[in-house]
C-alpha cells in the first residue's frame, strides 16, 4: 500500500524542469504576440493616407514625410505639361488652390473642370508631390471626400 501512495505522489509533482519549459514556451508566445501586433500597427500607420481639400492642406501644417490625400477639382486653365510625362497642375476646392506635380501617366479621364484626388507628400516650397492620381469615372460621380470637401460650411 505505501508504494502505491509514492506513485501517486510521483506522478501529482510537475517536475521543475518540465514547469520552466512550459513558462519559457508561454514567455516566447508572448513575445512572439506582442512583436506581431508591434508589426502590423506600425504597417497600418505607413499605408494610411489622411485626406485634405486645398484649403484644410493651407490651414494645417502637415510634414514631408506624412502620405496624404488631396482632393478637389481640377482648376480651369491651370494644366501645363512639361518634358515626357511631367505635368503641373491646381487643384481647387473654389476657395484655395494649391499646385500639384506628377511624373506618371494620366488616368485617360483626367481634365481641367473634373473631380480628382491625389495622394502624395507636400514639399517644403509647399507644392504637393502625386504619387497617384485618380480621376472621377463620369459626369455624376464625385468621390465622398472631394463632395464633403466642396460643401460650403453651416
Amino acid at each position: 500500500m505505501v508504494r502505491h501512495y509514492l506513485k501517486l505522489d510521483r506522478e501529482l509533482i510537475v517536475k521543475p524542469q518540465k514547469r520552466n519549459t512550459r513558462l519559457f514556451a508561454i514567455g516566447a508566445g508572448g513575445v512572439a504576440l506582442i512583436a506581431a501586433a508591434f508589426l502590423v500597427t506600425s504597417a497600418l500607420k505607413q499605408s494610411i493616407a489622411y485626406f485634405y481639400s486645398p484649403t484644410e492642406l493651407l490651414q494645417t501644417s502637415v510634414s514631408s514625410e506624412k502620405k496624404i490625400s488631396l482632393g478637389g477639382m481640377v482648376e480651369d486653365g491651370s494644366v501645363e505639361r512639361g518634358e515626357g510625362l511631367q505635368i503641373q497642375f491646381r487643384v481647387t476646392d473654389f476657395e484655395n488652390s494649391v499646385l500639384v506635380e506628377y511624373n506618371k501617366v494620366l488616368p485617360d479621364l483626367f481634365r481641367e473642370g473634373q473631380g480628382v484626388v491625389a495622394d502624395g507628400s507636400l514639399n517644403a516650397e509647399g507644392v504637393f508631390i502625386a504619387s497617384r492620381i485618380l480621376a472621377k469615372h463620369d459626369e455624376n460621380y464625385m468621390p465622398p471626400q472631394v463632395a464633403r470637401a466642396m460643401k460650403p460650411a453651416p
